[in-house]
């Protein structure tokens, strides 16, 4: 048999079957098949084996009348070829043989597949029952098949549904879901705060109608849901994504005052309970997940305008020193980390920080407030960076024993003198380019809130046009290769001439993508 890819054959659920009739024999075959025509079944015909398996191989049937005595090859032998075939497993196979009438022929027709097995001369009475009974377990088989068949699907697409992690990739997986579930085209559409997301399947094709689907929306959820909540299925005429063709519309909002999601597929795909009841789950199922990505935004929002507050507002503008400074929070966290950056001007000398506070949640982020805070009051004691160091590591040790670990470097620049003072907790060394190339200084010491000696601060020389790039560890860390590495990569990547705003984003734009680690980057030149 050719098979066609074994595409699924569903059949009908009820009424006319189509049936194929196979026999050599022009009279019997022309018997058989005038009285399952006159029963209202459409039917066609064929005389040998190999007619028979090269027609099932092409069209869907409903059943097969298969003569026992072929010219080419026994119906034994098609109907296990029939069987064999995953395409045709299930499809009902009834011999009718006027030679092979013994019961143990009928055992070896029954043995080898045969759903059952009529002799002649047969009762038309006796054939089209026999017929209806097959057809009815076949019937049932397929749509208990079928309704499997599409929840393992529409488990699949929820899945997929609630693994999205943005609103575009939520409206393509719910279109994906609809068009995999109800097998047709499909088109999703959400209305954020501030635009419409839309994603599409198949013939659907590209959407870019803002305005015709914000309408279609306000105006299919004013008819069907109104104010409140639910989800419910309208029909549309002529939906703007494909004008004249009928649409089926599930409208879903999960809360009251949020936007509705609309999920839509040709009408013809949604015409029995069962269709429309898979497009209500799969419409919920979106609604539910944008509820869920509108407050993890909401909370991405809210923790990253708190992150940003404790930060300060401007850098200090000094002519000798012009300076840039970045923050990133983490792409895939929606918690607030404990980076920071901080520059403080002591009368002439600059004292410059930069740190990372240990985890991602509000007590981090409370720590990386009290930190900063100690330090420009410290500041104002001392301007020695390792002396700072010494009191940041005895407030965090008396206040935070158990959740205060902080790295920090500290850089003391004095510009009349060309020197810089450098103390480090544990953090990422400074990056220094000049015109000797760009090296890491070899400054160490145990980082904050161990209670550990901290050695004295080591001084650097650092020549007029000297740049000094200091990040946390967000920037050059992956979990697919070393620090080390990271580094190496990060000490290549800078110039001694670049421009500040523009190596900056660079870095970022080069080491800061998808990152699950915050980064804050600061970036100095001594003029």
């Amino acid at each position: 048999m050719s098979p066609r890819n074994h595409r699924r054959r569903w059949g009908s659920r009820s009424g006319p079957a189509r049936i194929l009739v196979v026999d050599d024999l022009d009279a019997s075959r022309y018997i058989t098949a005038s009285w399952l025509r006159r029963s209202g079944h459409e039917v066609d015909e064929a005389v040998t084996g190999g007619e028979a398996l090269r027609v099932l191989g092409e069209q869907d049937y409903d059943l097969v009348m298969l003569d026992v005595h072929l010219p080419d090859m026994s119906g034994f032998e098609v109907c296990e070829i029939i069987k064999a075939d995953p395409a045709t497993a299930a499809l009902p196979v009834i011999h009718v043989s006027a030679t092979y009438v013994e019961p143990e022929d009928k055992t070896v027709g029954l043995t080898r597949g045969a759903d059952a097995y009529l002799t002649e001369p047969v009762d038309p009475g006796e054939l089209l029952a026999t017929v209806e009974a097959a057809l009815r377990y076949y019937r049932a088989r397929m749509l208990a098949e079928q309704l499997a068949d599409r929840l393992t699907r529409l488990t699949r697409a929820t899945l997929a549904i609630n693994s999205a992690a943005e609103f575009d990739a939520l409206v393509a997986a719910a279109a994906s879901a609809a068009a995999d579930v109800l097998d047709t085209t499909a088109v999703a559409m959400l209305v954020t705060e501030e635009d419409v997301r839309v994603g599409t399947t198949g013939d659907a094709g590209a959407v870019d109608l803002r305005t015709d689907e914000v309408a279609l929306i306000t105006g299919v959820v004013a008819t069907v849901l109104g104010d409140g909540e639910g989800v419910e299925v309208s029909f549309v005429d002529s939906p703007p994504w494909n004008p004249g063709a009928p649409a089926a519309v599930v409208v879903a909002r999960s809360k009251l005052g949020r936007p509705p999601v609309c999920v839509a597929v040709d009408a013809s795909a949604a015409r029995t309970d069962e269709d429309r009841n898979l497009l209500v789950q799969l419409g919920q199922a979106t609604a539910v997940a944008a509820d869920g990505l509108r407050a993890l935004t909401e909370e991405h929002l809210l923790a990253l305008t708190l992150q940003r507050s404790l930060l300060p507002r401007a850098l200090p503008e000094q002519p000798g020193l012009p300076m840039v400074a970045r923050y990133v929070p983490a792409s895939a966290n929606a918690e607030i980390g404990g980076d920071f950056y901080e520059v403080i001007d002591l009368d002439g000398r600059i004292l410059v920080a930069i740190g990372d506070v240990c985890g991602h949640s509000i007590e981090a982020a409370t720590i990386m407030g009290e930190v900063r805070h100690a330090l420009r009051a410290y500041a104002i004691e001392t301007d020695d960076p390792a002396t700072i160091l010494t009191k940041l590591d005895r407030m965090l040790l008396r206040y935070h024993p158990r959740g205060g670990l902080t790295t920090m470097c500290l850089m003391l620049v004095d510009l009349d003198e060309g020197v810089v003072d450098v103390a480090n907790a544990g953090h990422v060394h400074p990056l220094v380019v000049d015109e000797e190339g760009a090296r890491f200084l070899d400054v160490a010491g145990p980082l904050l809130g161990i209670g550990l000696p901290h050695p004295p601060a080591t001084r650097f020389g650092l020549p007029v046009g000297s740049l000094v790039v200091l990040t946390t560890d967000g920037l050059v860390e992956r979990s697919d290769s070393d620090l080390d590495e990271g580094l190496e990569s990060l000490r290549t990547a800078v110039s001694y001439g670049d421009d500040l705003d523009g190596l900056a984003d660079g870095l970022l734009e080069r080491f800061g993508g998808g990152k699950r680690d915050d980064i804050a980057l600061l970036v100095f030149r001594r003029a």
